[in-house]
């Protein structure tokens, strides 16, 4: 080793430390180490932490004279899996070290609320390849002896750790599988696919979109829409002759005409979409070909789609394909719809590749189907695609466009109070599809209503409790929590815990509740202070706070609609937790609050007298409902996962309800206490649920009421659940058997209130779609024609709007030291996306060094990286190129801090465009002079 590699090493020490746990290199240090010496570091660890036996261990590998030795350090590390810190430590770059450490800081201040809502064991397999494998079974094994929380917090301090330069993007990618909330707090926005310039300096880096799945859905191909398997469904598809309204449906999509098909749940619009498809590609002449895509929003429904396209057509000779957000890495877009006729989507898929310019035109298809296109609104993908296409209707282009099919049982009316209001909204949905006709079944209703039976819908309001000595004394324990959370921005006057959200008259034990915690915490991830040691203390300590609020909540939820003693419990098992991990001062404390109550929570919930109401009211419509129809099949609607835990043991401890035998049926999403259903076990419920006779009843949220056809299902019961009109009309289309029956429970007058305006809404919205199918077809277009031109003006006018320009000069300082760096004056813009600084002064504040990755791209080559020129800094600032004949730095805007010269006031970008300052172009004559 030489004594510059000494020397660096002894500089970049603080890296190390920080990374290394000596204990797992050390049996691969044995040679090199004497014994005395590898006790005495393992004692270090075990007394004093990981960091301290690093800097001994670094101190004992510095004192080393033998040769070799540092070529064993590094296969050390390389064995142990220190990929990072090894080629670090090889190249003396810790640039990708560097770049972790904002999110080492947001981690530690989300510490409490990671241990509270993330279960090591349902993300470990998805991260374990940002730590290192002994970390793994540990975190197992903590779990295992000292339950979940214990394990996130053994987690947490192991990605503290991590040298891995991906594991803020793999940590967001396992949450957002998982539907995890800590996923909202945990933001990683480099990378995304949107960046309209990139910088030169990123143009190494690999990114993926996430697709945002904006509500509960099943992981499972065979939940949507058919009690068979996709491969069933598909050859009955082939083989069973279309029923009349079905081929009614399909008239004015023959004839070439942009359709919406409104029809209802369980009808068989996929099979109408199927019957459409074959025609169209059927009508082409020789040498022509037809392409075409299906669009499926949600993950399991393209699933299912995929199965029933490919199963119909390959034997018929056509081609069919998928990309969806979970295989789109490693499939072009580009190759697959060149090489297919029929190409199944989820929507994310298109708009990305429309936007890089893979698919040059929508031109490339003859015909875009979009399932559920009720959504294709705001900035929802299926609108992106629109825009697209309404800029090429509507800009005079002569390329042709595809027919377009969208499918429905509801479109809607928003916000309409009246028909004609609601003509409106239904014409602004066919403005944004480009739509002509909306085909609803007319001439063969006897037939539809023979196969999709409309249940009875019966509303049924229902009692809380009139006195309840819980909630007064849980919401007690709240004010508490709320006034000690108060408390600690004392010191800081302008800042409170109130203006930390903009939520207003939030009441214990409501979804409002638990919004305002997010919004809290949220706003708590991004607090900035001069002080970071108080900064700090206070974010860990709101963590906390806001984290013991939330259970709090559930727990109030829990007893408004099932029992105390399932509130109670679910208390108690998240203090045993809170108890077997860190349990510091301010856990503790809370703690000891929730235990001196206990006593008497435990009375109160062992007393007959605070029975809930409700529960009453829902087991006798199940007794009666059994009574009348011992056959009777049930699927129960809840509001939460919570919900579904409590009432399933409600049903089997109550010895007049435990003949049910009731089944589950949740989303994915997990939280630390409440574990969201495998695919597996859905599939395992459902198929129970349909095939076993004595499992009558099956508890669901969200999940089940859009996708998930049970034909024996003949009463189902919204417990306190209601949605919008499209919601609700998909959720009573799951009651599926003759003479089944819909009941809403609530104990709020304007839930039912709601429910009565939803049906009311849903006699308006087929009251407006007769009235538009009266209307002349040409009469229609024109009107279709001027909401689309209005709508777009909008939209240009929109993108063309300019932000106001700052033209003070300002200062750029180094983020992480605040030293000067150079003035926007200074700054110019290199072919329309990079910023370079003019003048000698800037040439003394950094110091450079040879890019390891130099390359020629354009009219740029890169040369070396630029770095803040203080010694005990190093900030990563951007590179040195060569452009045409000049040597200039880039700079990146998210190495700096911008400082108002005037008032001192100091802000942070992440991207160039965020920053509207006047920008001046690059002009070689002030480099020459």
């Amino acid at each position: 080793m030489t004594a510059e590699e000494r020397r660096n090493l002894l500089a970049f020490q603080s890296y190390v430390t920080k990374i290394l746990d000596p204990t797992y290199i050390l049996s691969y240090m044995a040679p090199w180490f004497k014994e005395d010496e590898l006790q005495c570091i393992q004692a270090e660890k075990n007394n004093k932490g990981a960091i301290e036996a690093a800097s001994l261990f670094l101190k004992f590998l510095l004192e080393l004279q033998e040769e070799g030795w540092f070529r064993g350090f590094l296969d050390a590390l390389h064995h142990a899996g220190y990929s990072g810190l090894y080629e670090a430590i090889e190249s003396w770059d810790f640039q990708k070290i560097e770049k972790l450490e904002e999110y080492r800081l947001t981690l530690r201040r989300l510490q409490p609320e990671f241990k509270t809502s993330v279960h090591p064991d349902n993300i470990l397999p998805d991260i374990s390849e940002c730590l290192i494998n002994q970390e793994c079974e540990e975190i197992k094994q903590i779990c295992s002896s000292k339950g979940p929380m214990a394990g996130a917090e053994k987690m947490a301090e192991c990605l503290l750790r991590s040298d891995k330069e991906n594991w803020p993007k793999t940590l967001k990618l396992a949450l957002e599988k998982e539907e995890n909330k800590f996923s909202e707090l945990w933001i990683v926005d480099k990378g995304s696919k949107d960046v309209e310039t990139k910088d030169l300096e990123d143009e190494d880096m690999k990114t993926s979109e996430v697709q945002i799945v904006y509500k509960e859905e099943p992981d499972c191909q065979n939940l949507s829409q058919n009690s068979c398997p996709p491969s069933e469904v598909s050859h009955s598809h082939s083989q069973i002759k279309p029923r009349n309204y079905q081929l009614e449906l399909t008239l004015p999509a023959n004839q070439g005409k942009n359709t919406i098909i409104c029809a209802p749940t369980g009808c068989g619009k996929t099979f109408v979409s199927l019957l459409i498809c074959e025609h169209h590609l059927q009508k082409f002449p020789q040498g022509q070909k037809g392409k075409v895509v299906f669009f499926a929003i949600q993950l399991p429904v393209y699933e299912q789609q995929k199965s029933v396209f490919s199963n119909y057509f390959e034997r018929r000779g056509y081609n069919v394909s998928g990309i969806s957000g979970e295989t789109s890495e490693n499939v072009s877009l580009q190759q697959i719809v060149e090489n297919n006729d029929i190409i199944i989507l989820t929507p994310q898929i298109l708009v990305n590749s429309l936007k890089s310019g893979t698919i040059p035109s929508l031109s490339v298809f003859t015909l875009m189907i979009f399932d559920e296109c009720h959504n294709t609104s705001k900035h929802h993908p299926y609108n992106m695609i629109m825009f697209n296409y309404l800029d090429q209707k509507l800009g005079g282009s002569s390329d042709p466009l595809p027919q377009i099919i969208g499918l429905t049982a509801s479109v809607g009316v928003g916000d309409a109070k009246t028909t004609a209001e609601a003509m409106d909204y239904i014409c602004k949905l066919c403005a944004s599809l480009d739509i002509s006709v909306v085909a609803t079944v007319k001439d063969n209703l006897e037939e539809l209503e023979d196969i999709v039976y409309k249940p009875q819908k019966f509303f049924r309001k229902v009692e809380s409790r009139t006195t309840d000595r819980f909630k007064c004394i849980i919401s007690q324990l709240m004010r508490e929590i709320e006034s000690l959370a108060k408390s600690i921005f004392g010191k800081l006057g302008t800042i409170t815990l109130e203006n930390l959200s903009e939520i207003q008259n939030r009441n214990f034990g409501t979804q409002k509740y638990e919004q305002w915690i997010v919004a809290v915490q949220k706003k708590c991830t991004v607090l900035q202070m001069p002080d970071k040691d108080e900064e700090s203390r206070i974010c860990k300590a709101l963590f906390l706070y806001t984290s013991h609020l939330r259970k709090f909540n559930d727990a109030l939820i829990i007893n408004e609609h099932a029992r105390m003693k399932d509130a109670l419990d679910y208390l108690k098992d998240f203090f045993s937790n809170v108890r077997s991990a860190g349990f510091d001062e301010i856990e503790q404390d809370l703690t000891r609050r929730f235990e001196e109550k206990l006593q008497e929570l435990e009375s109160i919930s062992m007393d007959p007298s605070n029975e809930n109401p409700k529960l009453k009211d829902l087991c006798f419509i199940l007794q009666e409902e059994y009574h009348l129809n011992p056959e009777t099949r049930t699927i129960l609607f809840v509001k939460t996962r919570a919900l579904v835990d409590a009432l399933k043991k409600w049903i089997e401890e109550n010895p007049k309800l435990s003949f049910l035998k009731p089944g589950i049926l949740t989303g994915r999403g997990k939280t630390n206490q409440t574990i969201g259903m495998t695919l597996p076990a859905q599939k395992c419920a459902l198929d129970e649920f349909r095939t076993n006779g004595d499992n009558k009843i099956l508890i669901a949220t969200s999940v089940a009421d859009e996708g998930i056809d049970i034909a024996q299902c003949n009463l189902v019961i919204l417990y306190e659940y209601v949605g919008n009109v499209i919601k609700m009309i998909q959720t009573r289309g799951r009651g599926r058997a003759k003479g089944s029956k819909c009941f809403l429970l609530t104990s709020n007058a304007d839930v039912i209130q709601k429910e009565k305006i939803n049906i009311y809404k849903e006699k308006m919205m087929n009251d407006s779609i007769l009235k538009l199918q009266t209307l002349d077809e040409k009469v229609f277009k024109e009107k279709v024609h001027r909401i689309q031109i209005h709508e777009k003006f909008i939209r240009d006018s929109q993108g063309k709007a300019k932000p106001v320009l700052d033209k003070k000069n300002k200062k750029l300082l180094c983020r992480k030291c605040k030293a000067f760096a150079c003035y926007t004056a200074d700054i110019r813009v290199v072919e329309e996306c990079h910023h370079t600084v003019i003048g000698d002064a800037f040439r003394e504040c950094f110091v450079s060094k040879l890019h390891p990755k130099a390359k020629k791209f354009g009219n740029f080559e890169k040369k070396a990286k630029i770095f803040c020129a203080r010694e005990n800094c190093r900030h990563d600032w951007g590179i040195h190129v060569k452009y045409k004949t000049f040597e200039i730095p880039v700079i990146k805007i998210e190495s700096f801090v911008v400082e108002d010269i005037a008032t001192g006031d100091q802000t942070l970008y992440a991207k160039w465009r965020d920053f509207h300052f006047e920008k001046l172009p690059f002009n070689p004559a002030e480099i020459s002079k």
